[in-house]
C-alpha cells in the first residue's frame, strides 16, 4: 500500500509517531485524564464519569490493569518485602526497564515459583542470548513476571509501591461496560512495544485492540492517564469488535 494511503493511529492530546496498523481505516485514541486512583476507588463510577461524552457504542474503554489493581488494594509496600541474596544478585542484570531490576519485585517471584524456577531460568536467558534470543526469561516465568509492577516511575505516593496484576479482570470490563455502553479491555501496555488485553467485556477483538495501543497512548511517566479510548473513524466493520458479538 502506498504511504499516502496507510492509515494512522492518531493520538489526540500526546505527542505521537506514526504507525501502520495491519487493518484499514483510520484509529483515533484518546486518553482521558483521571484523579490519582486510589485504594477502594469505585472504579466503575470513576471511569463511567471520565469517558462520559467521550466514549460511544461501538468505541473500546481501555483501562490500565495498574489502576485496576490499585482500586483492588492489590498492591505491596517496598519496605516490607526483605529480598534474598539471589534477589540482589540476577537483579543486577535486569535491563533498566525491567520490573525485576527491583530486588523486591524478584523476591515476590522467588516467592511465588522458587528459586530453583528463577535460577533456571537466568542461566537460560544466558545461553539463550549466545544464540541470538531475547526473553527466554520471561518466557519461562511467564505470569509470576508478567503480574507484577515494579515502582520504578510510578507517581506518588506509589513510588515505593509494588503493584499486583488485577483480580478478575474479565468481570471488572463487564461492569464498565454496562455503566459506559461501550466495549472495555483491561490493558497491560508500556513504552516497550508490548500490549496486551488481560481481560475484556463481550465482543472485544483482543489481538486488534493489543495492536492498536502497541503506541502505548497511556504513557509511562507522570500523564495520568490510565484510561485510553479508542474510536473506529472509518467505514466498513469495525476492527475491535468480533464479528459474531
Amino acid at each position: 500500500m502506498p504511504r499516502s494511503q496507510t492509515p494512522l493511529v492518531r493520538v489526540i492530546g500526546r505527542a505521537s509517531r506514526e504507525r501502520r496498523p495491519p487493518f484499514a481505516g483510520e484509529i483515533i485514541a484518546i486518553p482521558v485524564r483521571t484523579p490519582l486512583i486510589r485504594r477502594g476507588e469505585d472504579l466503575v463510577a470513576l471511569v463511567a464519569s471520565a469517558v462520559s461524552g467521550i466514549a460511544r457504542p461501538g468505541d473500546v474503554i481501555c483501562v490500565s490493569e495498574t489502576a485496576v489493581a490499585i482500586a483492588q488494594g492489590r498492591m505491596i509496600s517496598a519496605e516490607t518485602i526483605r529480598p534474598s541474596r539471589l534477589a540482589y544478585v540476577l537483579s543486577r542484570y535486569a535491563g533498566a526497564l525491567a520490573t525485576v531490576n527491583q530486588p523486591e519485585s524478584l523476591q515476590l517471584v522467588i516467592d511465588q515459583v522458587g528459586a530453583g524456577k528463577v535460577v533456571y531460568a537466568a542461566a537460560a536467558q544466558v545461553a539463550g542470548r549466545l544464540i541470538g534470543r531475547r526473553g527466554v526469561f520471561y518466557e519461562i516465568l511467564g505470569e509470576a513476571i508478567s503480574t507484577i509492577d515494579g515502582y520504578t516511575g510510578t507517581l506518588p505516593p506509589f513510588e515505593r509501591t509494588i503493584v499486583l496484576g488485577p483480580e478478575n479482570p474479565d468481570g471488572v470490563a463487564r461492569d464498565i461496560a454496562a455503566a459506559t455502553g461501550a466495549r472495555v479491555a483491561i490493558v497491560d501496555v508500556n513504552d516497550l512495544g508490548i500490549a496486551k488485553v488481560l481481560g475484556a467485556s463481550s465482543g472485544v477483538a483482543r489481538a486488534r485492540v493489543e495492536e492498536a495501543l502497541l503506541e502505548n497512548p497511556h504513557g509511562n511517566a507522570d500523564e495520568q492517564t490510565p484510561i485510553v479510548v479508542i474510536k473506529w473513524r472509518a467505514s466498513g466493520a469495525n476492527p475491535f469488535v468480533e464479528a459474531a458479538a
